[in-house]
């Protein structure tokens, strides 16, 4: 189904999916985080500028709730701005199939660029290739929750998205017609 829903009579909804998905961010803490799934929603769903600064803005807003900033930071908040690119390719469509495809290559682009961070001086891995072979098996344990976590929020994020648009702007557009 082709459908372009990222027009100004939606983005309050999706603000508020937003901000229901920050509120979620700081209350979990099982390493279950919905910022993937967000960043692919944002670029989906918002234009422009917006969809690149919301999910930047809830990472710096709830990060010194999570245990502060690291030299990983910069590396991570890249990450999710990728995932905002990958959404971008997701606005005319709602099909599960592209978007749950999208979760997982946002999962892959997240566990590849993360864990090459053995590239900064402090790392604990060897400059060499063998390190960056360590760096990512230490990774490993953690990709299965990303993947899944960014395949289930992206459901519930672009299937609420998709079920409060056509109830609400329906309800809307009958409140609003003269009898």
């Amino acid at each position: 189904m082709q459908k372009n829903t990222a027009d100004g009579s939606i983005r309050p909804l999706a603000i508020g999916l937003i901000i229901l998905a920050g509120l979620v961010r700081v209350v979990q803490n099982l390493n279950f985080a919905p910022v993937g799934a967000l960043s692919l929603f944002c670029g989906a769903r918002m234009r422009g500028w917006q969809a690149y600064l919301l999910p930047l803005a809830l990472m710096a807003v709830t990060d010194p709730f999570l245990g502060g900033y690291s030299v990983m930071t910069p590396l991570v908040y890249a990450s999710f701005m990728v995932n905002v690119w990958i959404g971008t390719h997701l606005r005319k469509t709602e099909s599960p199939l592209w978007i749950g495809s999208a979760a997982v290559a946002g999962s892959m682009q997240f566990f590849l660029i993360t864990n090459f961070a053995w590239l900064y001086p402090s790392s604990t891995y060897p400059h060499s290739l063998a390190g960056v072979m360590m760096s990512y098996a230490a990774g490993l344990p953690f990709f299965g929750r990303t993947l899944a976590s960014d395949v289930v929020y992206a459901g519930v994020l672009f299937g609420l998205h998709a079920w409060l648009s056509r109830t609400v702007a329906r309800s809307e557009r009958v409140a609003v017609q003269p009898a």
